[in-house]
């Protein structure tokens, strides 16, 4: 062998070590929560990562009390670009204080899930989405949309 083949094997060799540390390091590090909290949600929700979707989860702020209040789910890939919805399925379940409400959601336009729910807008709302698009198997994630920037990982920690 030239000293010029040697010198291209370890190009190749040391390109190809690099793109697959990175192909196996960014999925993990672009999409955990902390990492979607900073992203902008296109319908100013919460975004999460459900298998190979996205999930943007989008409940009313207003009034705080508990009342009967839409609840919205979207659904991206990875890149942001929309899946659809139609022949979709998922049920959404909310806890707050000591209540628990589950709805279920069903295909309203696009790429979104609607349901109606009672919940009340306080910080510490958790909500569980489980979503089965059509021919897939479902996804689930979980959220904490009203829970302030500093402590909404808190109860993630073990996770991570």
């Amino acid at each position: 062998m030239t000293r010029k083949h040697h010198l291209r094997r370890y190009i190749v060799l040391t390109l190809t070590a690099t793109m697959l540390s990175w192909a196996a390091a960014s999925p993990a590090l672009a999409h955990d929560d902390a990492y979607l909290d900073t992203v902008k949600a296109p319908h100013g929700g919460q975004l999460r990562m459900a298998g190979p979707v996205h999930l943007e989860l989008v409940l009313s702020k207003t009034p705080p009390e508990a009342q009967d209040k839409p609840a919205a789910v979207y659904v991206t890939d990875h890149a942001g670009n929309k899946q659809s919805t139609a022949g979709a399925s998922g049920t959404i379940t909310i806890l707050y204080g000591k209540t628990k409400v589950s709805a279920p959601l069903t295909p309203d336009g696009d790429n979104k899930l609607s349901a109606q729910a009672v919940y009340a807008a306080t910080p510490d709302l958790k909500a569980i989405v489980s979503v089965t698009l059509a021919g897939q198997v479902a996804q689930q994630a979980r959220f904490t949309p009203f829970a302030s920037k500093d402590n909404a990982h808190s109860d993630h920690a073990e996770h991570h």
